[in-house]
Protein backbone atom coordinates (compact mmCIF):
# COMPACT_ATOMS: atom_id res chain seq x y z
CA UNK A 1 0.00 0.00 0.00
CA UNK A 2 1.35 3.65 -1.07
CA UNK A 3 1.67 6.82 0.67
CA UNK A 4 -1.60 7.94 -1.62
CA UNK A 5 -4.11 5.39 0.17
CA UNK A 6 -5.46 5.73 3.17
CA UNK A 7 -6.01 2.02 4.75
CA UNK A 8 -9.25 1.39 6.48
CA UNK A 9 -9.92 -1.60 9.09
CA UNK A 10 -10.72 -4.98 7.24
CA UNK A 11 -14.11 -7.29 7.15
CA UNK A 12 -14.92 -10.58 6.36
CA UNK A 13 -17.34 -12.17 3.72
CA UNK A 14 -18.20 -15.58 3.03
CA UNK A 15 -18.93 -17.22 -0.77
CA UNK A 16 -20.31 -20.40 -1.32
CA UNK A 17 -18.53 -22.02 -4.04
CA UNK A 18 -20.86 -24.21 -6.82
CA UNK A 19 -18.44 -27.38 -4.91
CA UNK A 20 -20.50 -26.73 -1.20
CA UNK A 21 -17.03 -25.35 0.35
CA UNK A 22 -18.00 -21.75 2.23
CA UNK A 23 -14.87 -19.79 1.35
CA UNK A 24 -14.14 -16.40 3.50
CA UNK A 25 -12.50 -13.29 2.40
CA UNK A 26 -11.07 -10.24 3.85
CA UNK A 27 -12.21 -7.11 2.47
CA UNK A 28 -9.91 -3.94 2.72
CA UNK A 29 -11.62 -0.42 1.74
CA UNK A 30 -9.32 1.88 0.88
CA UNK A 31 -9.18 5.44 -0.32
CA UNK A 32 -6.47 6.87 -2.74
CA UNK A 33 -6.28 10.51 -2.23
CA UNK A 34 -5.13 11.38 -5.37
CA UNK A 35 -7.41 10.06 -7.51
CA UNK A 36 -10.13 10.89 -4.56
CA UNK A 37 -11.95 7.99 -5.07
CA UNK A 38 -12.24 4.52 -3.02
CA UNK A 39 -11.37 1.01 -3.62
CA UNK A 40 -11.70 -2.73 -2.36
CA UNK A 41 -9.02 -5.20 -2.23
CA UNK A 42 -10.07 -8.64 -1.23
CA UNK A 43 -7.68 -11.94 -0.11
CA UNK A 44 -8.87 -15.14 0.79
CA UNK A 45 -8.31 -16.12 3.93
CA UNK A 46 -9.34 -20.01 4.46
CA UNK A 47 -12.72 -22.01 4.22
CA UNK A 48 -15.40 -22.67 7.00
CA UNK A 49 -15.33 -26.28 8.83
CA UNK A 50 -19.17 -27.95 7.60
CA UNK A 51 -19.17 -29.22 11.05
CA UNK A 52 -18.70 -26.43 13.29
CA UNK A 53 -18.99 -23.05 11.45
CA UNK A 54 -15.28 -21.94 12.38
CA UNK A 55 -12.43 -20.65 10.20
CA UNK A 56 -10.23 -22.83 8.99
CA UNK A 57 -7.65 -20.65 7.84
CA UNK A 58 -5.21 -21.13 4.84
CA UNK A 59 -1.65 -21.31 4.87
CA UNK A 60 -0.98 -17.90 4.08
CA UNK A 61 -2.93 -16.52 6.41
CA UNK A 62 -1.98 -18.42 9.10
CA UNK A 63 1.65 -17.73 8.79
CA UNK A 64 0.49 -14.02 7.93
CA UNK A 65 -1.04 -13.80 11.63
CA UNK A 66 1.32 -15.77 13.04
CA UNK A 67 -1.09 -18.73 14.52
CA UNK A 68 1.72 -21.02 14.07
CA UNK A 69 4.94 -20.17 14.58
CA UNK A 70 6.48 -23.60 15.68
CA UNK A 71 5.35 -27.30 16.50
CA UNK A 72 4.69 -26.14 20.22
CA UNK A 73 2.28 -23.70 19.46
CA UNK A 74 -0.10 -25.18 16.95
CA UNK A 75 -3.93 -24.81 17.91
CA UNK A 76 -6.41 -26.88 17.96
CA UNK A 77 -10.30 -27.43 18.15
CA UNK A 78 -12.00 -30.80 18.81
CA UNK A 79 -15.25 -31.72 18.40
CA UNK A 80 -17.16 -35.55 19.32
CA UNK A 81 -17.40 -37.84 16.74
CA UNK A 82 -18.24 -40.91 18.43
CA UNK A 83 -22.07 -41.05 18.29
CA UNK A 84 -22.23 -39.38 15.02
CA UNK A 85 -20.16 -42.19 13.04
CA UNK A 86 -22.45 -44.67 14.63
CA UNK A 87 -25.70 -42.94 13.16
CA UNK A 88 -23.94 -41.95 9.78
CA UNK A 89 -23.41 -45.53 9.51
CA UNK A 90 -27.25 -46.54 10.53
CA UNK A 91 -28.46 -43.91 8.00
CA UNK A 92 -26.54 -45.30 5.13
CA UNK A 93 -27.35 -48.54 5.93
CA UNK A 94 -30.91 -47.97 5.67
CA UNK A 95 -30.90 -45.35 2.58
CA UNK A 96 -32.56 -42.77 4.33
CA UNK A 97 -30.02 -40.20 3.31
CA UNK A 98 -30.62 -41.21 -0.16
CA UNK A 99 -34.52 -40.52 0.24
CA UNK A 100 -33.78 -37.31 2.09
CA UNK A 101 -31.35 -35.85 -0.01
CA UNK A 102 -33.70 -36.62 -3.12
CA UNK A 103 -36.60 -35.00 -1.44
CA UNK A 104 -34.90 -32.34 0.52
CA UNK A 105 -31.46 -31.68 -1.73
CA UNK A 106 -31.39 -28.50 0.02
CA UNK A 107 -31.98 -29.37 3.86
CA UNK A 108 -31.81 -33.08 4.44
CA UNK A 109 -28.06 -32.37 6.12
CA UNK A 110 -29.96 -29.95 8.52
CA UNK A 111 -33.06 -32.39 9.13
CA UNK A 112 -30.38 -35.32 10.10
CA UNK A 113 -28.92 -33.27 12.18
CA UNK A 114 -31.45 -32.14 14.65
CA UNK A 115 -32.70 -36.01 14.82
CA UNK A 116 -29.55 -37.12 15.57
CA UNK A 117 -29.61 -34.58 18.55
CA UNK A 118 -32.95 -36.18 19.62
CA UNK A 119 -31.73 -40.02 18.98
CA UNK A 120 -28.72 -38.75 21.21
CA UNK A 121 -30.02 -36.32 23.78
CA UNK A 122 -33.73 -36.63 23.84
CA UNK A 123 -34.07 -32.81 24.62
CA UNK A 124 -36.11 -29.98 22.91
CA UNK A 125 -34.50 -28.57 19.10
CA UNK A 126 -33.97 -25.49 21.41
CA UNK A 127 -30.74 -27.49 22.76
CA UNK A 128 -29.55 -28.00 19.69
CA UNK A 129 -27.54 -25.39 18.83
CA UNK A 130 -25.19 -26.06 22.24
CA UNK A 131 -25.31 -29.73 21.30
CA UNK A 132 -23.78 -28.91 17.53
CA UNK A 133 -20.72 -26.73 19.07
CA UNK A 134 -19.16 -29.69 20.50
CA UNK A 135 -20.62 -32.42 18.02
CA UNK A 136 -19.95 -33.22 14.25
CA UNK A 137 -23.61 -33.47 12.18
CA UNK A 138 -24.64 -33.46 9.21
CA UNK A 139 -25.84 -29.65 9.00
CA UNK A 140 -23.09 -28.23 7.46
CA UNK A 141 -23.42 -25.63 9.91
CA UNK A 142 -24.76 -23.69 13.20
CA UNK A 143 -28.37 -24.17 13.11
CA UNK A 144 -29.96 -20.92 15.47
CA UNK A 145 -33.15 -21.60 16.90
CA UNK A 146 -34.41 -18.90 14.84
CA UNK A 147 -33.33 -20.97 11.97
CA UNK A 148 -34.29 -24.22 13.11
CA UNK A 149 -38.05 -22.39 13.32
CA UNK A 150 -38.13 -21.34 9.73
CA UNK A 151 -36.76 -24.94 8.64
CA UNK A 152 -39.16 -26.35 10.59
CA UNK A 153 -42.05 -24.16 9.06
CA UNK A 154 -40.43 -24.65 5.53
CA UNK A 155 -41.54 -28.45 5.30
CA UNK A 156 -44.41 -28.34 3.07
CA UNK A 157 -46.97 -30.83 2.97
CA UNK A 158 -46.09 -31.12 -0.69
CA UNK A 159 -42.93 -31.93 0.46
CA UNK A 160 -43.69 -34.48 3.14
CA UNK A 161 -45.66 -36.62 1.35
CA UNK A 162 -43.43 -36.97 -1.43
CA UNK A 163 -40.63 -38.41 1.50
CA UNK A 164 -43.32 -40.47 3.22
CA UNK A 165 -44.26 -41.98 -0.44
CA UNK A 166 -40.66 -42.88 -1.09
CA UNK A 167 -39.79 -44.06 2.28
CA UNK A 168 -42.71 -46.65 2.21
CA UNK A 169 -42.06 -47.36 -1.06
CA UNK A 170 -38.73 -47.90 -0.41
CA UNK A 171 -39.15 -49.81 3.12
CA UNK A 172 -42.37 -52.17 2.49
CA UNK A 173 -41.91 -54.78 0.18
CA UNK A 174 -43.30 -58.21 1.27
CA UNK A 175 -43.95 -56.46 4.76
CA UNK A 176 -46.45 -56.77 7.45
CA UNK A 177 -47.19 -53.44 8.31
CA UNK A 178 -48.98 -52.56 12.06
CA UNK A 179 -51.10 -49.89 12.33
CA UNK A 180 -51.82 -48.05 15.56
CA UNK A 181 -52.24 -44.77 16.44
CA UNK A 182 -50.84 -42.91 19.30
CA UNK A 183 -51.61 -39.14 20.77
CA UNK A 184 -49.15 -36.14 21.26
CA UNK A 185 -49.82 -33.15 23.79
CA UNK A 186 -49.50 -29.81 22.46
CA UNK A 187 -49.79 -26.03 23.83
CA UNK A 188 -50.86 -24.77 20.54
CA UNK A 189 -54.02 -22.83 20.07
CA UNK A 190 -52.85 -22.33 16.24
CA UNK A 191 -53.40 -25.75 15.06
CA UNK A 192 -56.34 -26.70 13.54
CA UNK A 193 -55.51 -30.51 14.55
CA UNK A 194 -54.94 -30.07 18.05
CA UNK A 195 -58.54 -31.06 19.83
CA UNK A 196 -59.63 -32.65 23.07
CA UNK A 197 -59.88 -36.36 22.67
CA UNK A 198 -59.24 -39.29 24.67
CA UNK A 199 -55.65 -38.50 25.93
CA UNK A 200 -53.85 -41.55 26.35
CA UNK A 201 -51.49 -40.22 28.50
CA UNK A 202 -54.52 -39.59 31.23
CA UNK A 203 -53.47 -35.52 30.85
CA UNK A 204 -55.66 -32.57 30.77
CA UNK A 205 -54.28 -31.04 27.46
CA UNK A 206 -55.31 -31.26 23.92
CA UNK A 207 -53.51 -33.38 21.39
CA UNK A 208 -52.84 -34.51 17.82
CA UNK A 209 -53.06 -38.09 16.61
CA UNK A 210 -50.90 -39.87 14.67
CA UNK A 211 -51.42 -42.88 12.77
CA UNK A 212 -47.92 -44.62 12.40
CA UNK A 213 -47.49 -47.89 9.74
CA UNK A 214 -44.19 -49.66 10.87
CA UNK A 215 -42.88 -52.70 9.21
CA UNK A 216 -43.21 -55.86 11.45
CA UNK A 217 -40.18 -57.64 10.05
CA UNK A 218 -37.58 -54.24 9.78
CA UNK A 219 -39.28 -53.26 12.76
CA UNK A 220 -39.13 -49.73 11.26
CA UNK A 221 -41.50 -46.87 11.42
CA UNK A 222 -42.44 -46.24 7.16
CA UNK A 223 -45.19 -44.29 7.40
CA UNK A 224 -47.11 -41.63 9.68
CA UNK A 225 -50.22 -38.97 8.89
CA UNK A 226 -51.28 -36.27 11.41
CA UNK A 227 -54.84 -36.86 12.55
CA UNK A 228 -57.36 -33.83 14.78
CA UNK A 229 -56.84 -35.24 18.10
CA UNK A 230 -60.81 -35.81 18.88
CA UNK A 231 -60.96 -38.67 16.03
CA UNK A 232 -61.48 -42.35 17.05
CA UNK A 233 -59.22 -44.81 15.91
CA UNK A 234 -62.15 -46.79 13.98
CA UNK A 235 -62.64 -44.11 11.54
CA UNK A 236 -58.54 -43.39 10.97
CA UNK A 237 -58.15 -45.99 8.68
CA UNK A 238 -60.22 -44.81 5.76
CA UNK A 239 -58.38 -41.45 5.71
CA UNK A 240 -55.11 -43.67 5.21
CA UNK A 241 -56.35 -45.00 2.59
CA UNK A 242 -57.45 -42.38 0.67
CA UNK A 243 -54.07 -40.87 1.14
CA UNK A 244 -52.60 -44.17 -0.29
CA UNK A 245 -54.60 -43.67 -3.36
CA UNK A 246 -54.19 -40.10 -4.11
CA UNK A 247 -50.05 -40.59 -3.66
CA UNK A 248 -49.56 -43.80 -5.70
CA UNK A 249 -48.50 -45.88 -2.95
CA UNK A 250 -48.53 -49.80 -2.97
CA UNK A 251 -51.11 -51.99 -1.88
CA UNK A 252 -49.56 -52.99 1.39
CA UNK A 253 -50.54 -56.18 3.96
CA UNK A 254 -52.18 -54.38 6.77
CA UNK A 255 -52.05 -55.83 10.61
CA UNK A 256 -54.51 -53.69 13.13
CA UNK A 257 -56.18 -54.74 16.31
CA UNK A 258 -59.75 -54.67 17.36
CA UNK A 259 -60.06 -50.97 17.46
CA UNK A 260 -59.98 -50.38 13.88
CA UNK A 261 -62.72 -53.30 13.07
CA UNK A 262 -66.18 -51.92 11.31
CA UNK A 263 -67.69 -53.21 8.58
CA UNK A 264 -67.10 -50.45 6.75
CA UNK A 265 -63.38 -50.46 7.31
CA UNK A 266 -63.46 -54.22 6.07
CA UNK A 267 -65.62 -52.99 3.33
CA UNK A 268 -62.88 -50.37 2.45
CA UNK A 269 -59.84 -52.93 2.58
CA UNK A 270 -61.36 -55.27 0.25
CA UNK A 271 -62.87 -52.19 -2.07
CA UNK A 272 -59.16 -51.31 -2.42
CA UNK A 273 -57.40 -54.48 -2.51
CA UNK A 274 -55.21 -54.73 0.56
CA UNK A 275 -54.07 -57.23 2.25
CA UNK A 276 -54.93 -57.41 5.97
CA UNK A 277 -55.51 -58.98 9.13
CA UNK A 278 -58.05 -57.53 11.77
CA UNK A 279 -58.86 -58.45 15.29
CA UNK A 280 -62.60 -59.01 15.21
CA UNK A 281 -64.54 -57.95 18.72
CA UNK A 282 -66.74 -60.67 20.27
CA UNK A 283 -69.58 -58.10 20.62
CA UNK A 284 -70.30 -59.08 17.18
CA UNK A 285 -73.32 -60.69 16.35
CA UNK A 286 -72.03 -62.54 13.16
CA UNK A 287 -68.74 -63.54 15.04
CA UNK A 288 -71.27 -64.89 17.96
CA UNK A 289 -73.41 -67.02 15.65
CA UNK A 290 -70.04 -68.26 14.16
CA UNK A 291 -68.46 -69.44 17.52
CA UNK A 292 -72.08 -70.83 18.24
CA UNK A 293 -71.68 -72.82 15.05
CA UNK A 294 -68.50 -73.86 15.59
CA UNK A 295 -68.39 -74.33 19.76
CA UNK A 296 -68.17 -77.82 19.65
CA UNK A 297 -65.57 -78.84 17.10
CA UNK A 298 -63.84 -76.68 18.44
CA UNK A 299 -62.83 -78.26 21.62
CA UNK A 300 -61.95 -81.67 19.26
CA UNK A 301 -58.36 -83.16 20.18
CA UNK A 302 -57.25 -82.28 16.44
CA UNK A 303 -57.45 -78.89 16.98
CA UNK A 304 -55.31 -78.27 19.81
CA UNK A 305 -52.35 -76.05 18.90
CA UNK A 306 -49.24 -74.78 20.65
CA UNK A 307 -47.79 -71.26 20.26
CA UNK A 308 -45.75 -69.42 22.29
CA UNK A 309 -45.41 -71.40 25.19
CA UNK A 310 -48.91 -71.49 25.24
CA UNK A 311 -51.89 -73.76 23.90
CA UNK A 312 -54.61 -72.58 22.01
CA UNK A 313 -57.85 -74.40 20.23
CA UNK A 314 -57.72 -72.97 16.73
CA UNK A 315 -60.20 -73.35 13.53
CA UNK A 316 -60.72 -71.84 10.36
CA UNK A 317 -63.98 -71.24 8.60
CA UNK A 318 -64.32 -69.46 5.11
CA UNK A 319 -66.13 -66.34 5.36
CA UNK A 320 -67.92 -64.23 2.52
CA UNK A 321 -68.09 -60.21 2.88
CA UNK A 322 -71.52 -58.66 1.99
CA UNK A 323 -72.92 -58.68 -1.42
CA UNK A 324 -69.91 -58.78 -3.19
CA UNK A 325 -69.19 -62.40 -1.21
CA UNK A 326 -65.31 -61.61 -1.48
CA UNK A 327 -63.49 -64.12 0.29
CA UNK A 328 -62.52 -64.05 3.78
CA UNK A 329 -60.68 -66.77 6.27
CA UNK A 330 -61.95 -66.13 9.84
CA UNK A 331 -59.57 -67.72 12.26
CA UNK A 332 -61.30 -68.56 15.62
CA UNK A 333 -59.36 -69.20 19.09
CA UNK A 334 -60.19 -70.27 22.39
CA UNK A 335 -58.19 -70.42 25.78
CA UNK A 336 -58.98 -70.66 29.11
CA UNK A 337 -56.28 -68.67 30.37
CA UNK A 338 -57.79 -65.30 28.95
CA UNK A 339 -61.07 -65.62 30.21
CA UNK A 340 -60.08 -63.41 33.21
CA UNK A 341 -58.51 -61.00 30.64
CA UNK A 342 -61.63 -61.10 28.51
CA UNK A 343 -64.12 -60.60 31.04
CA UNK A 344 -62.36 -57.32 32.55
CA UNK A 345 -62.16 -55.94 28.94
CA UNK A 346 -65.99 -56.43 28.73
CA UNK A 347 -66.72 -54.85 31.71
CA UNK A 348 -64.29 -51.69 30.70
CA UNK A 349 -66.05 -51.87 27.54
CA UNK A 350 -69.68 -51.85 29.39
CA UNK A 351 -68.83 -49.00 31.75
CA UNK A 352 -67.94 -46.79 28.65
CA UNK A 353 -70.54 -47.66 26.62
CA UNK A 354 -72.64 -46.73 29.65
CA UNK A 355 -71.10 -43.08 30.38
CA UNK A 356 -71.50 -42.24 26.59
CA UNK A 357 -75.35 -43.58 26.97
CA UNK A 358 -75.96 -41.21 30.38
CA UNK A 359 -74.22 -38.44 28.68
CA UNK A 360 -75.67 -38.29 25.14
CA UNK A 361 -72.29 -38.38 23.57
CA UNK A 362 -72.91 -41.87 21.47
CA UNK A 363 -70.58 -43.60 19.52
CA UNK A 364 -72.50 -44.99 15.86
CA UNK A 365 -69.72 -47.89 16.33
CA UNK A 366 -71.29 -49.21 19.40
CA UNK A 367 -74.89 -48.62 18.90
CA UNK A 368 -75.01 -53.04 18.38
CA UNK A 369 -73.53 -52.74 21.67
CA UNK A 370 -76.00 -50.56 23.78
CA UNK A 371 -79.06 -52.43 21.94
CA UNK A 372 -77.70 -55.90 23.28
CA UNK A 373 -76.64 -55.12 26.83
CA UNK A 374 -79.04 -51.95 27.66
CA UNK A 375 -82.19 -50.41 27.99
CA UNK A 376 -82.90 -46.88 27.89
CA UNK A 377 -85.87 -45.21 29.16
CA UNK A 378 -86.93 -41.51 29.01
CA UNK A 379 -89.59 -40.41 31.49
CA UNK A 380 -91.36 -37.07 32.28
CA UNK A 381 -90.04 -36.97 35.95
CA UNK A 382 -86.68 -39.00 35.95
CA UNK A 383 -85.08 -38.64 32.65
CA UNK A 384 -83.22 -40.66 30.84
CA UNK A 385 -82.58 -43.63 32.59
CA UNK A 386 -80.12 -46.09 31.67
CA UNK A 387 -80.37 -50.08 32.66
CA UNK A 388 -78.05 -52.55 32.19
CA UNK A 389 -79.53 -56.09 30.78
CA UNK A 390 -78.05 -58.44 33.51
CA UNK A 391 -78.85 -61.71 31.73
CA UNK A 392 -77.61 -60.63 28.57
CA UNK A 393 -74.47 -59.66 30.44
CA UNK A 394 -74.34 -63.14 32.09
CA UNK A 395 -75.51 -64.93 29.02
CA UNK A 396 -72.47 -63.23 26.85
CA UNK A 397 -70.00 -64.53 29.68
CA UNK A 398 -70.68 -67.49 29.56
CA UNK A 399 -71.14 -68.30 26.39
CA UNK A 400 -68.36 -66.40 24.57
CA UNK A 401 -65.26 -65.51 27.27
CA UNK A 402 -62.40 -67.12 26.43
CA UNK A 403 -62.50 -66.73 22.45
CA UNK A 404 -61.10 -64.34 19.93
CA UNK A 405 -61.31 -63.94 16.06
CA UNK A 406 -59.13 -62.42 13.39
CA UNK A 407 -60.34 -61.56 10.21
CA UNK A 408 -57.83 -61.88 7.02
CA UNK A 409 -58.02 -61.76 2.80
CA UNK A 410 -54.66 -63.31 3.10
CA UNK A 411 -53.22 -65.95 5.51
CA UNK A 412 -54.72 -69.45 6.03
CA UNK A 413 -52.87 -70.85 8.88
CA UNK A 414 -54.39 -70.00 11.89
CA UNK A 415 -51.25 -70.12 14.15
CA UNK A 416 -49.23 -68.14 11.48
CA UNK A 417 -52.03 -65.29 11.50
CA UNK A 418 -51.85 -65.67 15.77
CA UNK A 419 -48.13 -65.44 15.59
CA UNK A 420 -47.98 -62.44 12.71
CA UNK A 421 -51.10 -60.58 14.48
CA UNK A 422 -49.06 -60.87 18.15
CA UNK A 423 -45.98 -59.80 16.83
CA UNK A 424 -48.11 -56.38 16.33
CA UNK A 425 -46.92 -55.24 19.72
CA UNK A 426 -43.70 -54.07 18.18
CA UNK A 427 -45.80 -51.18 17.23
CA UNK A 428 -46.77 -50.01 20.68
CA UNK A 429 -42.61 -50.56 21.83
CA UNK A 430 -41.41 -48.26 19.11
CA UNK A 431 -44.59 -46.08 20.13
CA UNK A 432 -43.50 -46.18 23.46
CA UNK A 433 -39.52 -45.09 22.25
CA UNK A 434 -41.13 -42.33 20.53
CA UNK A 435 -43.01 -40.48 23.09
CA UNK A 436 -40.81 -40.98 25.97
CA UNK A 437 -37.06 -40.74 25.10
CA UNK A 438 -37.31 -38.50 21.92
CA UNK A 439 -38.98 -35.66 23.66
CA UNK A 440 -42.40 -35.89 21.56
CA UNK A 441 -45.06 -36.46 24.93
CA UNK A 442 -45.80 -32.91 24.52
CA UNK A 443 -45.43 -31.06 21.14
CA UNK A 444 -44.24 -27.25 22.54
CA UNK A 445 -43.69 -25.89 18.92
CA UNK A 446 -47.13 -23.09 18.32
CA UNK A 447 -47.71 -22.74 14.80
CA UNK A 448 -49.15 -25.58 12.53
CA UNK A 449 -46.36 -25.20 9.95
CA UNK A 450 -43.77 -25.84 12.58
CA UNK A 451 -45.36 -28.76 14.20
CA UNK A 452 -45.98 -30.06 10.88
CA UNK A 453 -42.31 -29.61 10.07
CA UNK A 454 -41.25 -31.06 14.17
CA UNK A 455 -43.44 -34.29 13.33
CA UNK A 456 -41.57 -35.22 10.60
CA UNK A 457 -38.15 -34.70 12.31
CA UNK A 458 -39.38 -36.88 15.02
CA UNK A 459 -40.20 -39.46 12.80
CA UNK A 460 -36.69 -39.78 11.10
CA UNK A 461 -35.42 -39.73 14.66
CA UNK A 462 -37.35 -42.45 15.37
CA UNK A 463 -36.49 -44.37 12.54
CA UNK A 464 -32.83 -43.98 13.30
CA UNK A 465 -33.50 -45.07 16.94
CA UNK A 466 -35.49 -48.35 16.18
CA UNK A 467 -32.89 -49.19 13.34
CA UNK A 468 -29.85 -48.63 16.43
CA UNK A 469 -31.47 -50.60 18.78
CA UNK A 470 -32.52 -53.17 16.56
CA UNK A 471 -28.91 -53.66 15.42
CA UNK A 472 -27.84 -53.37 19.56
CA UNK A 473 -30.14 -56.38 19.74
CA UNK A 474 -28.46 -58.73 17.23
CA UNK A 475 -25.22 -57.91 18.99
CA UNK A 476 -27.18 -58.48 22.14
CA UNK A 477 -25.52 -55.02 23.47
CA UNK A 478 -28.86 -54.06 24.40
CA UNK A 479 -27.85 -56.82 27.66
CA UNK A 480 -25.82 -53.52 28.20
CA UNK A 481 -26.76 -50.34 27.29
CA UNK A 482 -29.55 -48.59 25.89
CA UNK A 483 -29.21 -46.91 23.20
CA UNK A 484 -29.21 -43.56 24.96
CA UNK A 485 -26.31 -45.51 27.09
CA UNK A 486 -24.28 -46.16 24.10
CA UNK A 487 -24.24 -42.62 22.57
CA UNK A 488 -23.20 -41.58 26.00
CA UNK A 489 -20.00 -44.10 26.09
CA UNK A 490 -19.31 -42.87 22.19
CA UNK A 491 -18.67 -39.46 23.55
CA UNK A 492 -14.96 -39.71 24.50
CA UNK A 493 -14.11 -40.52 20.79
CA UNK A 494 -13.41 -37.11 19.50
CA UNK A 495 -11.92 -35.55 16.69
CA UNK A 496 -9.16 -32.89 17.50
CA UNK A 497 -8.10 -30.58 14.14
CA UNK A 498 -5.41 -28.81 14.11
CA UNK A 499 -5.23 -25.79 12.22
CA UNK A 500 -2.98 -24.98 9.41
CA UNK A 501 -1.18 -27.85 7.70
CA UNK A 502 -1.04 -30.17 10.32
CA UNK A 503 -4.45 -31.57 10.30
CA UNK A 504 -6.06 -33.91 12.06
CA UNK A 505 -6.29 -36.85 14.70
CA UNK A 506 -8.80 -39.03 16.57
CA UNK A 507 -8.52 -39.86 19.67
CA UNK A 508 -7.98 -43.34 21.18
CA UNK A 509 -10.59 -45.96 21.24
CA UNK A 510 -11.25 -48.51 24.21
CA UNK A 511 -11.76 -52.29 23.22
CA UNK A 512 -15.21 -51.86 24.40
CA UNK A 513 -15.76 -49.03 21.70
CA UNK A 514 -13.99 -50.91 18.95
CA UNK A 515 -15.89 -53.68 19.47
CA UNK A 516 -19.10 -51.82 19.32
CA UNK A 517 -17.90 -50.17 16.43
CA UNK A 518 -17.23 -53.09 14.52
CA UNK A 519 -20.76 -54.40 15.47
CA UNK A 520 -22.23 -51.75 14.50
CA UNK A 521 -20.84 -51.59 10.63
CA UNK A 522 -19.01 -47.86 11.38
CA UNK A 523 -15.94 -48.39 8.89
CA UNK A 524 -12.68 -48.96 10.33
CA UNK A 525 -11.43 -45.44 8.55
CA UNK A 526 -13.52 -43.28 10.29
CA UNK A 527 -12.46 -44.11 14.00
CA UNK A 528 -8.85 -45.97 13.57
CA UNK A 529 -6.08 -43.80 14.21
CA UNK A 530 -3.80 -43.70 11.00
Amino acid sequence: MNATEDARKPYRVEHKHPNGTTYVYEVFSSWNKEKKQSYNKQRCIGKLDPATGELIPNRIHTERAGIVTSDKSVTASSLIVGPTLVLDAVTKELGLGKVLDRCFPETSGQMLAMAYHLVCRGETLSHFPEWAKTHRNPSGGMLTTQRISELLAGLDEDGRQTFLAAWLRYRSESEYLCFDITSASSYSALNEHVKYGYNRDGEDLPQINLALLFGQKSMLPVYYRELPGNIRDVRTLKNLLDTFGKLGMPKVHLVMDRGFYSKKNVGDLLAGGHKFEIGVPMRCKWLQDLVDQKRDDMHLPQNIKWIGGETVYAVTCLHYWDEDRKCCYVHLYYNHQTVGDYISDFNSKLLTSQRELESGELVPEHEEFYQQYFTVRETPKCGRRITVNVEAVKEHQNRYCGYYAILTNDVKDPILALRIYRDKDVVEKCVGGLKNQLDMKRLRTHGKFSTDGRLLVQFIAVTLMSALRNKMHELKLDEKFTVRQLSTDLETLSEVRFSGRYGKLLTETTKAQREMMEGLGVPAETWLQK
